[in-house]
């Protein structure tokens, strides 16, 4: 990392654990929109947390399990509300509210550089995701790159990505190899007009 975790010429955009916190909100969102619903009991739960290093309490019931659900459902709406500055800002501020977010730096053993958590470790999961999701997504707003926030552009799916390329260029997600099925039409098609 360079410059305080910002990478002007590598991919790094935000701070790692921005980025990190996005890409988990990300897949969180996406666990309902492609191949049916994978977050479907405890054990996909937990894989999901540990994929991402949630720490914290768990209480490892169907209770938990729902609220995060919820929290999907809500994320859901801010990507889908990503066009309308003012209708993302709106839901983050909920989201910031109702998690009862207060800020406090850390660091652990696994990763040395400070972060902010923004609940207790005793809170509930849906509160503790959801007050660094909401951070994160502040962070993505006062950087002013909402439009970084993105439902994939294959016709076919409805999944959400967080574009961090460096031009924005991003239009697919990685769920559904939707790029590399697009570029396969695309080239095929190509191949069909040269051949009449």
């Amino acid at each position: 990392m360079t410059l305080a975790g910002w990478e002007v010429m590598g991919q790094m955009i935000f701070t790692y654990d921005t980025e990190l916190t996005l890409k988990a909100a990300c897949v969180l969102v996406n666990t309902d929109r492609v191949d049916g619903e994978r977050l479907d009991g405890l054990p996909a739960l937990d894989a999901y947390l540990d994929s991402f290093g949630w720490t914290g309490r768990r209480d490892h019931d169907s209770a938990e399990l729902e609220s995060v659900c919820r929290l999907r459902a809500r994320l859901g709406g801010i990507w889908a509300a990503a066009d309308d500055e003012d209708a993302a800002v709106a839901q983050v501020n909920a989201l910031l509210r109702d998690t009862k977010a207060q800020p406090w730096l850390t660091r652990h053993p696994e990763m040395p550089e400070w972060h902010l958590h923004l609940a207790s470790v005793h809170d509930p999961l849906w509160q503790r995701m959801g007050a660094e999701i909401a951070m994160a997504l502040a962070d993505l707003i006062r950087a002013g790159e909402l439009r970084r926030l993105k439902i994939c552009a294959a016709s076919d799916c409805e999944a959400v990505l967080i574009d961090l390329s460096r031009n924005r260029s991003g239009k697919f997600c990685d769920t559904g190899n939707c790029g590399n099925r697009q570029h396969v039409a695309a080239y095929r098609e190509r191949r069909a007009k040269e051949a009449d």
